[in-house]
């Protein structure tokens, strides 16, 4: 998959360990991925998500997934981050031009109710206890 990029998004924060997070895991992503991983923010941070997806340009890719660290779908999934894109909230998909080409743009679902995400929130209560 080396023709798509994911662009990790955090929300953004004025406390510097926010970004340093979604940074962390960016990295962690890319380690399973073969193309570009880059980051961006909703607010006060930067890149923002229109810097963010510019990043892309040169790298050749055809499509973007923009990959939202946030647990659960609010106005920010499903508003403010197509918004930023601009694409069509309804589709969460579109087709921006990128430097000189024109690649697709896709939202990928909040992170959601996992069983990892289960056993790690379970791993953070035993840890609270020690």
């Amino acid at each position: 998959m080396k023709d798509v990029g994911i662009l990790v998004l955090g929300h953004g924060s004025s406390l510097p360990y926010n970004k340093e997070l979604v940074e962390s895991l960016a990295q962690m992503i890319s380690k399973n991925h073969s193309g570009p991983v880059r980051t961006a923010y909703l607010n006060m941070d930067h890149p923002s998500i229109p810097e963010g997806l510019n990043s892309f340009a040169g790298t050749n890719v055809s499509k973007i997934v923009a990959l939202p660290l946030f647990l659960a779908h609010g106005v920010h999934t499903r508003q403010d981050i197509p918004q930023e894109m601009g694409i069509d909230p309804n589709k969460r998909r579109g087709t921006l031009k990128i430097g000189d080409s024109e690649v697709e743009v896709i939202c990928a679902e909040p992170l959601g109710v996992d069983e990892c995400i289960a056993t790690l929130a379970y791993k953070r209560t035993e840890e609270a206890l020690k």
